[in-house]
């Protein structure tokens, strides 16, 4: 995995939480923890569970440095300019699609097994995201059916990858083709509300 792409998903999770801070009146140390939290909360939990000591953001600080710089500067940003709602989702779907594959792809690299690389390339994505619902003391997007295709997004995309890397285990771009999986069905979601179905009981219904 080239290092880019894991300090992009960062900045642009780390920008996510600064703008999922809008209406919290907070300060500037909330906005950065925020910011901080979900940059790297997903990273860390695929980390412990890997057993990969220490976390990524230990063994190399520039990924913290990235998140709070990233989060200073759209906290300054914000103070200037009016940002459409919809920026949130944009950089949600873009750290979602980065560091899913980015997840799946350390996993596989740990000998795990396809599936249980799946389900850890999700959890990168979407741990994050949901470590700052609760900060927010809001219910997590991945909990939410008005959220549409948000952690099957990125199991859709973490499974092309996993079967182009067993299929084409010398191809390049097999990771390219898996972000633009999840990032093409968030967007598609969003542009077209496209979910799964709810759960409803036929007691609910009476």
């Amino acid at each position: 995995m080239p290092a880019w792409i894991e300090y992009f998903a960062v900045a642009v999770c780390a920008i996510s939480g600064v703008l999922a801070a809008e209406g919290k009146r907070m300060d500037l140390f909330g906005v950065m923890v925020l910011a901080l939290v979900t940059a790297v909360g997903g990273g860390t939990i695929r980390d412990l569970c890997l057993g990969a000591q220490p976390v990524f953001w230990i063994k190399q600080p520039m990924h913290v440095w990235t998140a709070l710089i990233a989060a200073v500067a759209m906290f300054v940003f914000v103070r200037f300019t009016h940002v459409p709602p919809r920026l949130l989702l944009l950089a949600d779907a873009f750290g979602l699609a980065l560091f899913g594959i980015a997840g799946t792809e350390k996993a596989l690299a740990f000998g795990v097994p396809g599936v249980v690389a799946v389900l850890l390339g999700v959890v990168t994505g979407v741990a994050g995201g949901i470590l700052r619902d609760v900060l927010r003391c809001e219910v997590p997007w991945v909990f939410q059916a008005e959220v549409y295709l948000y952690a099957t997004a990125a199991f859709a995309g973490a499974l092309v990858f996993v079967l182009l890397r067993q299929w084409f285990p010398a191809s390049e771009s097999d990771r390219y083709i898996g972000m633009a999986v999840i990032l093409s069905l968030r967007l598609a979601a969003i542009r077209w509300k496209l979910r799964l179905p709810t759960f409803r009981s036929r007691i609910s219904e009476l």
